[in-house]
């Protein structure tokens, strides 16, 4: 269905990992650069090249592409970035996200609950966000879906379009599962159940 492959740039140890998929990520960036960021960051940025390649050096090694593994196409990508803990003791991250049109829908339903359980359980964090712009209805949905709460609305965060915008925060929390509590036959009997004789 998809495959996870991490892209990692870090230009002082002259590092660079499955670069070759990164013409596909700016060409999707390009598509989409208004929903990802807000005039700040866009005006820092010489072109969508640098913007891209400052933001996978920036996110490594928490930036991957996903691949269809049916086409071996570029179906989107996501990061993982403001990381809260110390050491490696995460607490929490911020994840944003981008798919081509085409792997709108269910694709992306199944992806984002598959990357979801994978950060939970590889880096051990208890808490997920995702900022949106409230106007993106496409990533508000598949958030709620995967099973995020929206926690709040931040008003007139940031400047987009040379105009105030809202951002909408969502989270999802990885709840530890409650210890199994043995049932003696004492209890079952109390509960109508008859023990073994």
């Amino acid at each position: 269905m998809s495959k996870f492959i991490k892209i990692i740039v870090n230009k002082s140890r002259k590092e660079f990992r499955n670069i070759q998929y990164l013409p596909q990520v700016i060409r999707l960036y390009e598509r989409f650069p208004s929903y990802l960021h807000d005039d700040y960051f866009l005006k820092m940025q010489k072109s969508s090249v640098d913007a891209v390649v400052n933001l996978v050096e920036k996110t490594s090694p928490f930036f991957w592409v996903v691949l269809d593994e049916k086409t071996s196409r570029v179906a989107g990508f996501v990061f993982l970035d403001n990381w809260v803990g110390a050491g490696q003791n995460f607490h929490s991250a911020e994840i944003t996200t981008c798919f081509e049109p085409a792997y709108w829908g269910k694709y992306t339903k199944i992806c984002a609950k598959k990357f979801i359980k994978y950060c939970f359980k590889k880096y051990k964090i208890k808490k997920l966000k995702a900022y949106v712009f409230p106007q993106n209805f496409k990533v508000r949905t598949l958030l709620k879906k995967s099973g995020f709460k929206s926690e709040a609305i931040l008003k007139a965060e940031t400047v987009k379009n040379e105009e105030l915008q809202d951002i909408e925060v969502f989270s999802i929390i990885k709840r530890e599962k409650p210890a199994e509590v043995e049932i003696t036959s004492e209890a079952r009997f109390k509960q109508g159940e008859i023990p073994f004789l």
